[in-house]
């Protein structure tokens, strides 16, 4: 049995507002747009679609006199929801929604175009808007009467300059919402949005990405690099009195990432203590500063440390002196624990353990271990399940969200795919059934019901010309599996800079029954780990998975790494990477 280990790279950065655009695997993506022409105003609505859910872009010209502030207001002909808006305050009564300008971009010159989007649910056909009213005009009517289609309280003629400071579905600063996603911008990190155009990759410039707290200097930031207090601080200015998520990568417990070399930490093995008043203890702080209340703060909770203890600590393929020392003393357990304790006492942060990914944890003999090894970490340290919102699956790492072409229970020749040599006798083939699984499974071990399941789809949509249409060829279950499965690297246990990678689903909330979100938790660009030895202050070694010329070992079932050329340090900047993930991705960028 394989028991591949999946890798995180530090990360850095990312600002301004999210644009998030959703786009699904189960299903092509379809496009639809409806335009309505007025003597005022004119509407294109765009969208993007799936099974169950849909991204709309609206931009609003306006033709008529200059605007200070706008709202644009039309009825939905079907059973659309608003789960999630962007650049407006978008709010819905029944089929009526109405969207508003917000302080930054209410005015709007004779000729000049106002942009926002949403993200909605929907079931059987997803008709489009036939009129919109701008303020109380009907587009294309030129007048002020109210169309037949126009929600049930007349739009005021001058709305407001700038939105409510608080959505009245939104609880009060500093406490907790059940979903932190629902209803939310997501954090852009100017820094990484900064290396996103600079590279050519505008069109995601503004996607939110997670901030990765890598070591303790990057608390007060390194390299030019904002801090956690100057993240917080434009996160609350991105915010603008609106529900605001930013996601941080807690990084830094002792004897860091036992399986692998790219991103070991700074921090020894029995360091216990720094990491609770160098590191933790000071982002915790930093974060129960009043003025971030009204935040939603999202922790990511040590990638790779738990689910190391499960399956790299002792009578594996896969096991390492490292990660068996780390089991023996209990430190990931303990810091793990003290996270959870210490940042779950701020009212308004979220915290979500790793939980690793199908294709390590998702056998039988790995599953439940490692439930109950969450449950332990859970309640060490002065830590209860009432710390914990969730848990991440496919942190930095590459495998599908959903495989379309076949499922697990798929038989070909009466052998089940299970037996394929890229299943390898797995129960899931992709994040979603295995975050789905491993939700219900921990809810009946004793976390609270009402947890949520993130899963990290940065660069997992495999796109591009080499992406396959269907399933493969049914000669036998290998060439059934191979020929059909998007995730395209040579073995699933690889984790570092894999070529052919695309970016995938675009941040999304709700997306799926279980799923608080799909998340950008691995800033796209930023490299897994050196392709060659590279001396540095950072404590980062060489690891060979990260070198394309490695034939492999037990892990990744001796087979090539898959891995991109010339690669720098784990977090660093990776342009051919970046290019590549563009070219890629999937659903394509339009």
């Amino acid at each position: 049995m394989a028991v591949p280990i999946v890798r995180r790279r530090t990360a850095a950065l990312a600002a301004g507002l999210m644009m998030v655009a959703s786009g699904g695997v189960v299903a092509a993506m379809s496009t639809t747009s409806a335009s309505a022409a007025t003597a005022g105003c004119s509407v294109d609505y765009s969208v993007n679609q799936w099974d169950s859910g849909f991204t709309a872009q609206v931009t609003v010209t306006n033709t008529g006199p200059a605007l200070t502030s706008w709202q644009l207001g039309w009825n939905f002909a079907g059973n659309q929801k608003v789960t999630q808006g962007w650049n407006a305050t978008v709010t819905q009564t029944g089929t009526a929604v109405t969207a508003a300008s917000l302080s930054y971009n209410g005015a709007v010159a004779t000729g000049g175009t106002a942009t926002f989007g949403f993200n909605g649910s929907y079931s059987g056909t997803n008709a489009k808007p036939t009129s919109f009213s701008l303020n109380g005009v009907v587009c294309g009517s030129g007048t002020g009467t109210t169309p037949p289609t126009t929600p049930p309280t007349t739009p005021p003629t001058t709305p407001p300059t700038t939105p409510p400071t608080t959505p009245p579905t939104d609880p009060p600063s500093g406490s907790r919402v059940d979903n932190p996603y629902a209803g939310a911008k997501g954090y852009v990190n100017p820094d990484w949005s900064a290396k996103a155009a600079a590279d050519g990759g505008q069109k995601i410039a503004n996607e939110s990405t997670a901030v990765w707290l890598d070591r303790i200097a990057a608390i007060n930031g390194t390299g030019g690099a904002m801090g956690l207090k100057a993240h917080l601080d434009e996160a609350v200015r991105q915010a603008a009195g609106q529900p605001l998520t930013i996601e941080l990568v807690i990084y830094d417990l002792p004897g860091r990432d036992c399986a692998a070399l790219a991103s070991n930490g700074e921090l020894g093995a029995t360091e216990i203590g720094r990491y609770k008043t160098e590191y933790i203890d000071p982002i915790a702080a930093i974060m129960s500063d009043p003025k971030y209340a009204g935040l939603r703060i999202v922790n990511i909770i040590e990638p790779d440390s738990l689910p190391n203890l499960v399956t790299n600590a002792g009578g594996t393929a896969g096991s390492t002196d490292a990660c068996a020392t780390m089991k023996a003393n209990g430190n990931y357990e303990a810091g793990v624990g003290y996270a959870l304790a210490k940042l779950g006492a701020i009212g308004n942060t979220y915290n979500y353990i790793d939980a690793g990914h199908h294709a390590w944890l998702g056998w039988d003999s790995n599953l439940a271990p490692s439930a109950q090894e969450f449950l332990k970490a859970a309640k060490t340290g002065g830590a209860t399940v009432n710390d914990v919102q969730g848990f991440i699956v496919n942190t930095a790492n590459y495998s599908a969200t959903v495989e379309p072409n076949f499922k697990v229970t798929d038989t070909v020749n009466g052998t089940t795919v299970r037996q394929s040599k890229w299943v390898d006798w797995n129960q899931y083939v992709d994040e979603q059934s295995y975050a789905q699984a491993l939700r219900t499974l921990l809810v009946q071990d004793g976390f609270n019901s009402n947890i949520g399941m993130l899963i990290d789809t940065s660069r997992n949509g495999w796109g591009g010309s080499a992406r396959p249409t269907g399933p493969g060829a049914t000669t036998s279950v290998d060439t059934y599996v191979d020929g059909g499965r998007i995730d395209r690297r040579i073995h699933a246990g690889n984790w570092c800079n894999q070529s052919g990678a695309g970016l995938g689903e675009r941040p999304t909330a709700a997306p799926a029954s279980g799923i608080d979100a799909y998340v950008w938790v691995k800033p796209p660009g930023e490299s897994d780990g050196s392709s060659t030895q590279i001396p540095n202050d950072e404590g980062k070694g060489f690891d060979r998975m990260c070198d394309p010329t490695y034939g492999g070992n037990a892990r990744n079932g001796n087979n090539p790494t898959g891995a991109l050329p010339d690669s720098p340090l784990a977090g660093q900047w990776f342009s051919a990477q970046f290019h590549q993930l563009v070219q890629n991705a999937y659903p394509p960028l339009s």
